[in-house]
C-alpha cells in the first residue's frame, strides 16, 4: 500500500495519534475519540479547499463556528478545540508546521456543570431491587444469573467508583482473592489501588459461583464474560441493565448510568467527611482540578458545620 503524502491529513493526524499512544499511554477509546474529532476537522477543511497542514487561525475559528450551528454544546466544542490545540502544538514542536494557528484561539465560555448525583436513599433502593431479583429462587436460571450479574455490577461500581471501562474489564481473579483492595488499570495504563467492601466481595463470589454451577463461565479470564469480540460485557450493555433497574424502582432511567454511580460514590464519600485528595486518588484523576467538580458537596458540608457548630450560628 502506498504511503500517504508527507503533509496529508491522514499522515499528520496519524503521527499525532501514535505519539498519544506511545508517550501518553492513550487507550483505544481515547484514540478513537481523537480520531473522530480530527477526521471531522479534516473533512471540513477539505470542503473549504484547505488542509490541516495549511489551515490558518481563521480557518480553525470558522470550523469551530460551524459546530455551534450544528447544535454542539459548549462542552463538546471545548473538547474539539482541545484536540485541535494538541494536534497543532505537536505539529509545531515536531517541525511539521512553522506556526501554531490554534494557540491564540479561546474556547467557549462554559457554565459550571454539576454532575448528576443520586441520593444515598436512591442508591439503597437500587441495591435492594437488584438483590431482590438475584435472590428470587423461583426465576428461571438465565434470568437469575442476569440478576446476580446486575447486583454484582452495582455493588462493585458503588463500592469503588470505577469507570465503566475499568469495571467491565475486571479479571475473574478479582473475586477469587481475599484481599480488601482491587488493583485497577485505568487511563493511560496507570494502576491504582481501590478498597473493596464486604458487600461487593460477596456479590462477586455469589455471581461467579452461580456461573460455575451453570457452566456459563466459558473459561473466561473476565469477571463479566461475554461471547462478544472483547470477551467481556460491553459498556452499553451494562448501562442498559442499570437503566432497566432504575425504571423498575421508580427512578427515571435517564438519571442512572455507570457514570452517575461513579459520581454518587465520590459525592457520598465527601458528604461523610472524606478528603478531596483521597477521592482524587480513588477515582484515578491525574489532576485535582478534575475532582474539584465535587467541591459543591464540600461547600454544603462546610456550611452545615458552621451552622451547627459555630457559637454564633443559627439557632
Amino acid at each position: 500500500m502506498a504511503r500517504p503524502p508527507r503533509n496529508s491529513p491522514q499522515r499528520l493526524t496519524g503521527l499525532f495519534l501514535d505519539m498519544l499512544a506511545a508517550e501518553r499511554g492513550a487507550g483505544p477509546n481515547t484514540l478513537e475519540a481523537y480520531t473522530r474529532d480530527l477526521d471531522d476537522l479534516a473533512a471540513h477543511l477539505a470542503g473549504t479547499r484547505t488542509t490541516i497542514a495549511t489551515a490558518s487561525t481563521a480557518d480553525l475559528r470558522a470550523y469551530l463556528g460551524t459546530l455551534a450551528a450544528r447544535g454542539f454544546k459548549a462542552s463538546s466544542v471545548a473538547r474539539r478545540l482541545s484536540a485541535i490545540r494538541q494536534l497543532y502544538r505537536f505539529l509545531y514542536a515536531e517541525g511539521h508546521r512553522r506556526d501554531d494557528p490554534a494557540a491564540v484561539i479561546e474556547g467557549p465560555k462554559r457554565g459550571r456543570v454539576l454532575p448528576k448525583v443520586l441520593s444515598i436513599a436512591e442508591v439503597d433502593r437500587l441495591l435492594a431491587a437488584a438483590h431482590a431479583g438475584a435472590n428470587d429462587a423461583a426465576r428461571p436460571d438465565a434470568e437469575r444469573l442476569r440478576a446476580l450479574r446486575l447486583a454484582c455490577l452495582l455493588e462493585v461500581l458503588y463500592a469503588t467508583g470505577l469507570r465503566v471501562s475499568e469495571l467491565i474489564a475486571l479479571p475473574a481473579a478479582a473475586a477469587r482473592r481475599d484481599e480488601r483492595m482491587l488493583v485497577v488499570r485505568g487511563k493511560g495504563g496507570k494502576e491504582r489501588l481501590v478498597p473493596l467492601n464486604d458487600a461487593a466481595k460477596r456479590a462477586m463470589r455469589d455471581y461467579l459461583g452461580r456461573l460455575a454451577e451453570l457452566d456459563r463461565d466459558m473459561g473466561s479470564k473476565w469477571l463479566f464474560p461475554s461471547f462478544g469480540e472483547s470477551g467481556h460485557l460491553t459498556r452499553q450493555h451494562a448501562a442498559r441493565e442499570l437503566k432497566g433497574l432504575a425504571a423498575a424502582t421508580g427512578i427515571a432511567a435517564e438519571r442512572v448510568s455507570p457514570h452517575v454511580l461513579r459520581h454518587a460514590f465520590a459525592s457520598h464519600l465527601l458528604q461523610n467527611g472524606a478528603d478531596l485528595r483521597i477521592v482524587q486518588t480513588l477515582l484515578g484523576h491525574a489532576d485535582i482540578s478534575t475532582t474539584q467538580i465535587y467541591a459543591h458537596v464540600l461547600e454544603e458540608r462546610l456550611k452545615s458545620l458552621v451552622r451547627d457548630l459555630h457559637p454564633l450560628g443559627e439557632t
